[in-house]
This record gives structure tokens, sequence and C-alpha cells, in this order.
């Protein structure tokens, strides 16, 4: 969940399978959660579990700071977004949903202490972190709803805050992940965000003109829902992923000839004025695809 592959996947999908409007909810609330937990891990400083005596099952992250567990943030941001935002707009059990929000929860939060990354503390804090953020947002989750339609201007808004949060994140004594990660998850957002700025500026999609609409029944999984769904996921994502790479290469050939470094250097490729400028231009891109472009081509597929 907390890795380049959940972006491009779950989130995107959710917007062409599932509901745009709880797409959009939750890639926002998402994306302010991760950020505060991610800051939280480089001005804390707590270190991951001691190896020996846990056995670490992941290496990328081994050199972020353990508290909050970012991955509990993420599980219970987007199990209890969803279940929140859509117990007005569909009729479901809540009992069952929530019972379902829990244990998505609870499992991921397992999975950190079975992988050795994270000790209870850290997972307990990552979970309370997330429903202070919630209880304390909620309140104003109508209006982040009306953000994009609020000034033709807004995209500039989007792009400029996400990039000067990434420029300016907590220094680290020493490399790690989480710098790249973090304007990953606010680039991601920042052009899922102009996308749908995009989609109502240019009217491109159709939108409930109420930010709660109508409650309507979840309609039920059918063989053709179940094809259709894949079919939209299969091109999407395929789009998704030419743009990342076509992105990701000229933006880092073009980094590389300006600040005069050689191509293929790792070490060139982790400074500050490289990773944060390739990485946002990347995802930004990758976000607008998967919001606007991808659903245009479902259209012309006659996948929609």
């Amino acid at each position: 969940m907390g890795q380049e592959v959940f972006y491009i996947t779950f989130l995107p999908f959710t917007h062409w399978n599932v509901d745009t409007y709880l797409s959009k909810r939750l890639v926002i609330v998402w994306v302010l959660v991760m950020y505060i937990g991610q800051v939280a891990k480089d001005i804390l400083k707590w270190p991951r579990p001691l190896s020996p005596p846990v056995v670490k099952l992941e290496k990328r992250v081994i050199m972020e700071y353990g508290m909050p567990s970012t991955h509990a943030m993420a599980a219970t941001t987007i199990s209890f977004t969803l279940l929140i935002s859509s117990m007005d707009r569909y009729q479901y059990p809540f009992v069952l949903g929530l019972m379902l929000a829990v244990l998505f929860s609870t499992l991921v939060c397992l999975s950190r202490l079975y992988t050795g990354m994270h000790t209870v503390l850290d997972v307990l804090g990552g979970v309370l972190m997330t429903a202070v953020l919630i209880v304390l947002t909620y309140p104003a989750w109508t209006l982040i709803d009306c953000l994009d339609l609020a000034s033709p201007l807004f995209p500039v808004c989007a792009i400029v805050v996400p990039f000067f949060l990434s420029y300016n994140y907590p220094m680290s004594e020493c490399y790690s992940p989480t710098r790249a990660d973090t304007t990953t998850i606010l680039a991601s957002g920042a052009g899922m965000i102009i996308g749908f700025w995009i989609n109502h500026f240019f009217q491109l999609v159709s939108e409930p003109a109420e930010s709660l609409p109508v409650v309507q029944n979840i309609p039920p999984l059918t063989v053709d829902i179940l094809v259709l769904s894949l079919a939209r996921f299969v091109v999407g994502i395929t789009l998704t992923l030419l743009v990342r790479q076509l992105a990701r290469t000229l933006s880092l050939q073009v980094l590389y000839s300006w600040f005069k470094v050689v191509t293929r250097n790792k070490e060139a490729r982790r400074r500050l004025e490289i990773e944060v400028p390739y990485k946002f231009v990347t995802y930004t891109l990758v976000g607008i695809c998967a919001t606007t472009f991808v659903p245009m081509l479902h259209r012309f597929l006659g996948l929609l």
C-alpha cells in the first residue's frame, strides 16, 4: 500500500470502476493524511524495531523511521473514508461496511508487525493519528469536494502547493525513500485533482450536481460488469504505464542534461534538485492521465 504500484492501480481503479465522487474524496483525504504521516516520521525520528530480534522482511524502506506506520494510516484512511462517504450515497448494511473497514485495517496493521517493520506503538500511533485527522477534517469534506470548481486558476494552486511541500520536505541525516514516496503521493494527488478539474471545466464527464446525491442501490456483480471492469482496468493501466514511462524518461533526460550529470547515475537521481522534479512531473502526468485521458479512451472504445 505504501509503494508505487498501489498509487497507479488502486486509486485509478476506483475512478474507472467504482465511483468518481468517492474516488475524488478518497484521493484528497488520502493525500492529506499520508503527507502528515510521512512528515511526522522524519520529525519524530523513531527508529524501526531492532533486528535482531525481529526479522525485517522488507528491504526497500529499511532506512525509513518507524513512527507512525504510514501503512496503517493508509489502510485506515482508505477503508473509513470509503465507509463514511458511501453510507449516505449507497444502500447497504452499515454494520457490514464497518466490519469490512475494521477487518481490512486490522489485517494491514498486523501485516506490518509480521514483516518486522513496525512496533505495536508505531501501528497504534498511525491508526490514532488517522482517526484524529478524519474527525478534524470531516466537517470540511463537503467544501473539499467543491475546491476544484472554485476558480479557473485552481490547477496552478494544485501544482504549486504540492511541489513546494515536496521540495521543502524535512531533510534526513542519511538518504531514505521517504522524500521520494512523499513526492509521489503529492504528485499523484495533484495530477488526479487537476484531472477532476479538467473534466468539470471542459465538461468531459457528467458529474452529480450535489456532493451527496440521492441514495442508490449497489448494482449486483454480474459477469458482464466484471468483464467490463476488467477491460477498463487493462486499457487504463496500459495507457497509464505508457505515460509514466514516457514522462519518467523525458524528465530524467532533461534534468540530467540541465545539471550536467551522467545518465543512469543512481546517486545523482537521489539529489533533491533531480529527484523531486522528475518524480513530481512523472506522477502529476500519471494522475491527469488516469482521471482524464483514460476515461476519454474508455468512451471512445465504448467501455462506459
